[in-house]
């Protein structure tokens, strides 16, 4: 008994210390999140749609791809949205692009990853910026006479943010993100203290920091499973990085994470088929490795 008790207060210590370093990256990402969600979002979107008027040609992808990690919303909600703009005659490289920079980032969780640091922080961003850049050029080259995305029975739903009195909307989205966030966000951190109390920092050093390559092929491969998340893996990722993980396994995890994500995946299933989501996958895993292999070699 006293065992138990002795582990359940160095357990406790290691989470309470965790919470405290993170806690308010997680609120000020809810309440931007839910800001942009309910004042933003339209204005996002719309920008998206006017691109599809103008003549860029492949530059396009590079405003396509900003605004997709401009969008708060999820994949389930981002496919009905694409599937509007393919109506209206939106190319599928731009929205292949949009779609694939929406699934790695959004404004809620580019603040939660300021607790990484400012260079993990810049790292996720133009990781995630190129990685739709990336994504489109793929649909635009390999896909130009034919289509990549089949949006059938899809159509835009309406928003839940309709409520007349500005502020209450802005309070019922940011209760929808706290019920959404917080179980996952509490698990991640109970995680990392296990993680801290349990598993040797040598050994993990020596896994995901000295043998950079294999190291990094591990990241990718445990964003995997792993990811459910965004806010839920900051405190792991956090805890990693001090334990000498290498900033570029980590930048392979954020990548991988996020784009297998199961809910992601069941959403991009629907969309793609068997044979253009396995090359989806194929995509995803080549440009983790291959980001999280020249990261360690920069840095």
């Amino acid at each position: 008994m006293e065992i138990l008790q002795r582990e359940f207060i160095y357990i406790w210590y290691y989470f309470s210390v965790q919470l405290e370093q993170i806690f308010g990256y997680w609120v000020l990402g809810m309440v931007i999140g839910s800001a942009i969600s309910v004042f933003g979002k339209k204005h996002i979107h719309a920008a998206f749609s006017a691109l599809g008027n103008k003549k860029l040609g492949v530059l396009g992808l590079i405003p396509a791809s900003l605004l997709g990690i401009a969008s708060p919303l999820c994949m389930y909600g981002t496919i009905p949205i694409a599937a509007s703009f393919s109506q209206k005659g939106m190319r599928d490289d731009m929205l292949a692009a949009f779609m694939m920079s929406s699934i790695l980032l959004n404004p809620q969780l580019l603040i939660y990853s300021a607790a990484l640091g400012t260079t993990a922080i810049i790292i996720r961003f133009i990781s995630c910026f190129l990685c739709g850049i990336a994504a489109g050029l793929f649909v635009r080259f390999f896909y130009r006479d034919k289509g990549y995305f089949n949006f059938k029975g899809f159509e835009a739903s309406a928003g839940r943010d309709t409520d007349p009195n500005l502020f209450l909307r802005f309070m019922k989205n940011l209760g929808r993100n706290i019920k959404a966030t917080a179980l996952w966000f509490l698990l991640g951190v109970l995680l990392s203290a296990l993680f801290q109390r349990y598993v040797p920092a040598e050994g993990f050093g020596r896994l995901f920091g000295e043998n950079n390559g294999f190291g990094v092929l591990m990241a990718a491969t445990i964003g995997v499973p792993l990811y459910a998340c965004g806010g839920g893996t900051i405190p792991l990722l956090q805890m990693w990085l001090l334990n000498g993980m290498s900033m570029g396994s980590a930048s392979a995890f954020m990548i991988t994470g996020p784009a297998t994500k199961i809910t992601n995946l069941g959403a991009l299933k629907i969309v793609l088929g068997v044979k253009r989501f396995a090359l989806y996958i194929l995509f995803v895993i080549l440009f983790s490795l291959a980001t999280g292999l020249l990261i360690d070699l920069i840095i």
